[in-house]
């Protein structure tokens, strides 16, 4: 490739092949889109790949995507906080939302068990889902269920379980959900239809 396309080029294209998905072709694609588009266009996608690195950190509550402190969701006054949605990433809050229908409150997991990419549960948030569900800083809040929302996928069933395990444990009288399998075994939220998520919602049963 070196010999190919000028320096600027093989760099791009080895830069765009370290993203999810995107292979060769792909890379090359998205290499003549940038040639040909406006300059002002691929400024302002620069400016805004920098600014998302360096504005966009975690909400300290829920670990949803912030730039000042807690979440829009986590300030919202309308949304029910007896009620807690846990996902496995930020990707998978954004399809529940897209089919408006839940109206409380969300706990990121930022991940999901997988030995065989060294994830273990100490690498995930539950600890601070556990206190979340008993803040002593927030009495006045009781959280009435908890639904578990990862994936259906052998890593998202032993996520959801170990997660359930340490709920009814820890808090006998919660109720702990895990959503239908409306949707397909090993499917991921983020690629499941609008009324397939809703009904998956509407359909969970306790674990």
């Amino acid at each position: 490739m070196s010999k190919l396309f000028p320096d600027s080029v093989r760099r791009l294209l080895e830069e765009l092949q370290k993203l999810p998905s995107i292979g060769p072709k792909s890379a090359q694609r998205l290499m003549l889109h940038f040639l040909d588009a406006p300059l002002e266009d691929v400024r302002t996608l620069a400016e805004s790949l920098t600014q998302l690195r360096e504005r966009v950190i975690p909400c300290p509550i829920c670990g949803n995507l912030s730039e000042n402190g807690p979440c829009a969701i986590c300030t919202d006054v309308t949304r029910d906080p007896g009620l807690i949605c846990v996902v496995e990433e930020p990707i998978d809050l954004i399809a529940i939302e897209r089919a408006h229908d839940f109206k409380g409150l969300y706990h990121v997991l930022g991940g999901r068990i997988s030995p065989l990419d060294g994830i273990l549960p100490e690498d995930l948030s539950v600890n601070a889902l556990l206190s979340r569900i008993a803040d002593p800083e927030q009495p006045e809040i009781e959280v009435r269920e908890v639904i578990l929302a990862t994936n259906t996928d052998v890593e998202g069933d032993t996520t959801a379980g170990y997660i359930a395990e340490m709920l009814h444990e820890k808090f006998p009288e919660l109720t702990v959900t895990r959503i239908a399998t409306g949707l397909p075994i090993g499917g991921e939220l983020d690629y499941a239809d609008q009324v397939t998520l809703i009904k998956a919602l509407q359909g969970r049963r306790k674990v």
